[in-house]
């Protein structure tokens, strides 16, 4: 779908923000507890259509903050794991999906970015992905916000990029170029059944924390450098539909995966509303 002259004209506009700043102020805000917090949730709840009968603690009471509702539980018996090779790892929005085509990444009409410069890695690790597979998957404020394992896997490294935290809501993923491989992200690599696959957590706006179950809080304050950390095959093993992360605020997750791996469905379009579990491949 082309941008439009609104899509270009709001994605403008946040260039000026001071993204981290705003970001840190949200950290903490989400995080007070006090008798405000209900009647946010509810609010949020109303305004963004958020489906609390889903999840394991449904009344707004329940909740000390703002931020452990953002990062409730679902009800486990209402995200089945199908029975297939990879399955949906977040409930969110389909952004794109497909082939990843020499080493390049297409994010909308106009727009790519290459593997390389979104995993901030050597020639070796992007030739890996060279030319296999990509899903990338917005996660909208209503949505759930953990994220799980599409397949078994080993983590072998874990990497934080750090960067701008543009929206990535969908203008600004069809106006500012190269978004994902701009903004602040973690990147999880694993050993799996299908070679090696890359799951990368893009932060954004208001996104004020990733966390890792294997690391907990990851960011902020990770500071301006790439850091990396090492894991021995064995050390950290997340079985399918796992819980491996999650975001507290909204963002996107982009998925890479090796040539040799199970085709993603075709039915995988731009716009298509996907839940954890649900089956991606045939």
């Amino acid at each position: 779908m082309n941008a439009s002259l609104l899509d270009y004209i709001k994605s403008g506009s946040l260039y000026a923000l001071p993204h981290h700043a705003i970001s840190r102020v949200v950290y903490k805000l989400t995080r007070i507890e006090s008798p405000v917090v209900v009647p946010v949730i509810k609010g949020f709840a109303r305004v963004f259509k958020v489906d609390l009968s889903e999840a394991k603690q449904p009344e707004p009471e329940s909740y000390k903050s703002f931020n452990a509702f953002f990062t409730r539980e679902i009800k486990p018996e209402l995200r089945p794991i199908a029975d297939t090779a990879i399955v949906s790892p977040v409930d969110g929005t389909v952004s794109q999906s497909g082939a990843i085509n020499a080493g390049r990444i297409f994010q909308a009409k106009g727009q790519d970015y290459t593997v390389q410069e979104l995993l901030a890695c050597d020639d070796a690790m992007a030739e890996s992905f060279a030319n296999g597979q990509f899903l990338t998957i917005y996660l909208s404020p209503r949505d759930y916000h953990r994220m799980h394992m599409p397949f078994k896997g080993h983590l072998t490294e874990q990497v934080h990029v750090p960067g701008r935290l543009f929206s990535v809501a969908p203008h600004t993923v069809k106006t500012v170029s190269r978004i994902f491989a701009r903004n602040e992200r973690v990147v999880a690599h694993f050993d799996t059944d299908y070679g090696r696959m890359a799951m990368v957590l893009v932060g954004a706006i208001n996104v004020a924390a990733i966390e890792t179950v294997w690391d907990g809080l990851v960011t902020p304050p990770k500071g301006k450098t790439i850091s990396r950390k090492a894991y021995a095959v064995g050390d950290v093993t997340l079985d399918k539909g796992q819980e491996l992360g999650r975001f507290n605020m909204g963002s996107t997750i982009v998925m890479l995966m090796e040539s040799k791996s199970p085709e993603l469905s075709k039915s995988l379009i731009e716009g298509l509303p996907v839940k954890m579990g649900q089956a991606f491949s045939d």
